[in-house]
This record gives structure tokens, C-alpha cells and sequence, in this order.
């Protein structure tokens, strides 16, 4: 398991999101209800920056270009698409759009430094505050 330093912790406040760039990556990082998350910085549906408004409620993130939903712990989808800004070419793109998990990475804090792993979810717990 290999942690990479996305950023101070000290710059990510409670109820707070940053898109950061690690190793390449876009990751969405947050902190909420004490824990922290990370996930693919682009919503699966038309790509928009979920740091760009994104809702975090109830243990999901809802995009707010087109409220795609999804979970945190796993990044299973909740909901696909259901009332884009522009709803024909929201509806006309999420019908070809193949529906897709987010991609959620496992985070920590250590040492002062928010860290996140790409390896697949292994003995750390995702979302985790450590």
C-alpha cells in the first residue's frame, strides 16, 4: 500500500471539498462529519468537477450540474441523471452514457498531511479519519 501526499491537512476545513492533482489524478478531497472521503475529481455523467458545488448529504455526493448521485463508502450510484439544468440534452446524454460507479480511494490523515491511496481497497477502512 502506497500513501501519496495530496495536501496539508490544516488546509481542508470541516464540511469542506478541494480537487487536488496526485501522481497525475484528479481526486476530490473532503471533510465531513469529522471524516474524511476521496473520489475521482469528474462526475461519471458529463465529466463536470464535482468541487465545482457539489452536495455531500446523507453519505453520497450529488453532482450539481445534473444531481447524479452517489455513495461515499463505495461509490455505488444512487441516482442517474434525474433532472439535469437542461433536461433534453441531459436525458439525450446520460441515455448513451454508460452508467458508472465513482471512483472512491482510500484517504488519511498522517503526520500533518491529508494522504490518499489508488491501490484497491485493502486493510485501511475508506473514509476513515486516522
Amino acid at each position: 500500500m502506497v500513501w501519496q501526499n495530496a495536501m496539508k491537512a490544516s488546509k481542508l476545513k470541516e464540511g469542506k471539498k478541494k480537487m487536488v492533482t496526485v501522481k497525475r489524478k484528479m481526486v476530490l478531497i473532503g471533510r465531513q462529519d469529522g471524516a474524511l472521503f476521496a473520489t475521482e475529481a469528474l462526475c461519471r455523467h458529463m465529466r463536470w468537477p464535482l468541487a465545482w458545488g457539489a452536495k455531500v448529504e446523507d453519505g453520497c455526493i450529488r453532482c450539481p450540474l445534473h444531481q447524479t448521485t452517489h455513495q461515499l463508502d463505495d461509490g455505488a450510484m444512487v441516482e442517474w441523471a434525474p433532472f439535469p439544468l437542461f433536461p433534453p440534452y441531459g436525458k439525450l446524454v446520460g441515455a448513451m452514457s454508460k452508467k458508472k460507479d465513482l471512483k472512491i480511494y482510500e484517504v488519511r490523515e498522517h503526520e500533518g498531511m491529508i494522504q490518499v491511496n489508488f491501490s484497491p481497497a485493502g486493510a485501511a477502512e475508506v473514509g476513515s479519519v486516522k
